[in-house]
């Protein structure tokens, strides 16, 4: 069932919000093995479904008033931890709802908290094992990683735990998992979403946004979510915008064949995203997408990104150095861990971050420092602010020639849990075509678009250019009108037990 399907059925009495919600509830507890969720409030949720049901018997509701959604545990939400999957702050209650629940709750759209997704320690990570409760497990193979760092939320959308999450993207944290969980997930134009609320990991490149099954369902999701918020300096002023409006339209509204809904789209396809390295099964599954796309219309054109390569040092540059800033609140005085064992403030200090903070973020908080400190900020912090600019710019080039970039989310599919924990350039190289549009701050979504022999989804990526969601929803929603990757569902029953 999908988020419009749930509403009809809500608004004309034949589901109430309270019978959904138990029923996602106990889906919840059967997959426990699964390790989705860090936190799950059963009497909370189901009062704020009870809240639900009597607004839309009152009249008040609006299109999301009573669907249930899942939180990624990185927005501090009132009645459940935010602990930001770390021992840190393992035990946090925050005193209110980050500005994306409080949109999404009952106050904004109307929608009731199943509780908070696991994932990657502050959202440093690509697999979700740098969790402090454990991985979350990939519901197409329990062996296997969901992708990070919202990988908790992509697993309970894919598993059926819920029919939407939030998920913050970084570096590609939420179109990643998104790709390796066989959903639907978009970045939005950074300054879109407010990041009130949202514990920060890299201030410049955190993005909100929704996880799906479908485009239309991250639409109507994106309606809920974006628009300007006082309270975040850092979000933009725009008018209003109905990130639906355009779902079912020809792209070119003076066309009207039907069989081709997207002619006179032009698809860019940069010949970096298809460089030595990309996974074999990877690239036929994507170039069966592009053909796809021309199938309805669209016309494929080989543009150039030359900078690729150099968005993964430059993105370990500058995330590290704003995560160092960023984390160095966590110091066992105010709030979070205290460690029981110091002499002195000093020891407070040093024993509390040694032993509340997990070994990923530790290695990102002494990269950082370094790169910060005096007489290597020139060397290596300014330099990489130099070339984001220039990445940026490539973009635009690229789009001089084009409407929307296509290509691979990774160059591989979903890995075995522990293949690649002790290595991280390995994983980090996993990030490659994704970091840029992160970089430039330019949105961003994955799309269901093939499987490989073993049965592990592939993701096909789409950029596009500053606030340009609803085109890129428009077209999204065309492919998915004419496949059905999106549709199918891991075969086991996701309960979190291996056979």
């Amino acid at each position: 069932m999908t988020i419009e399907k749930l509403h009809e059925a809500l608004i004309s009495k034949q589901l109430s919000s309270v019978e959904v919600t138990n029923y996602f509830l106990n889906r919840i507890n059967a997959a426990k093995g699964l390790n989705a969720f860090i936190d799950v409030q059963p009497e909370l949720s189901l009062e704020q479904a009870k809240q639900a049901d009597q607004l839309i018997a009152q009249g008040n509701q609006g299109k999301l008033t009573g669907i249930p959604i899942a939180h990624k545990d990185v927005f501090v939400t009132k009645g459940w931890k935010s602990t930001a999957a770390s021992k840190m702050l393992g035990n946090y209650q925050s005193p209110f709802d980050a500005t994306v629940v409080e949109k999404l709750g009952l106050l904004g759209s109307g929608m009731v908290c199943l509780g908070k997704t696991n994932m990657d320690e502050f959202a440093l990570g690509s697999s979700n094992e740098n969790s402090a409760f454990g991985p979350a497990l990939n519901p197409w193979n329990l062996d296997y990683v969901p992708g990070g760092s919202s990988g908790g939320s992509a697993v309970a959308v894919a598993a059926g735990l819920t029919l939407a999450a939030t998920g913050t993207d970084t570096g590609g944290s939420i179109r990643q998992p998104a790709a390796f969980c066989g959903i639907t997930g978009i970045k939005p134009t950074y300054g879109r979403v407010s990041r009130y609320g949202m514990i920060a990991y890299a201030s410049s490149l955190d993005q909100a946004g929704p996880m799906a099954k479908t485009a239309s369902e991250c639409a109507w999701l994106m309606n809920a979510i974006a628009g300007k918020d006082l309270r975040d300096s850092t979000s933009v002023e725009r008018e209003n915008e109905d990130f639906t409006r355009l779902l079912d339209a020809n792209w070119d509204s003076s066309n009207s064949n039907a069989s081709q809904p997207l002619k006179g789209l032009k698809i860019g396809v940069p010949k970096e995203f298809f460089a030595k390295g990309l996974n074999h099964e990877v690239k036929l599954a994507i170039e069966q997408a592009l053909k796809q796309f021309e199938a309805l219309g669209a016309v494929c054109v080989e543009v150039s990104l030359p900078k690729t390569e150099l968005s993964i040092p430059v993105y370990y540059v500058l995330a590290p150095a704003e995560a160092s800033s960023n984390l160095s609140r966590y110091d066992g005085v105010r709030y979070g861990y205290r460690s029981e064992k110091y002499k002195d403030l000093a020891q407070m200090y040093t024993h509390s971050r040694t032993e509340g903070f997990g070994a990923e973020v530790k290695r990102r908080i002494l990269v950082g420092a370094y790169v910060l400190s005096q007489g290597y900020y020139d060397a290596y912090y300014l330099q990489a602010q130099k070339i984001r600019r220039i990445i940026a710019q490539d973009f635009q080039t690229a789009f001089t020639q084009c409407d929307v970039l296509m290509g691979p989310v990774a160059p591989d599919v979903a890995w075995k849990i522990g293949e690649k924990s002790k290595d991280p350039i390995a994983m980090y190289l996993e990030d490659i075509f994704t970091l840029s549009a992160n970089l430039a701050g330019l949105p961003a979504m994955s799309l269901p678009c093939g499987f490989n022999q073993s049965g592990l989804p592939i993701g096909l990526q789409m950029i596009g250019n500053y606030f340009k969601e609803a085109e890129m929803l428009q077209v999204a929603n065309h492919y998915q009108t004419s496949t059905d990757w999106h549709l199918m569902q891991p075969s086991q029953n996701a309960v979190g037990e291996k056979s």
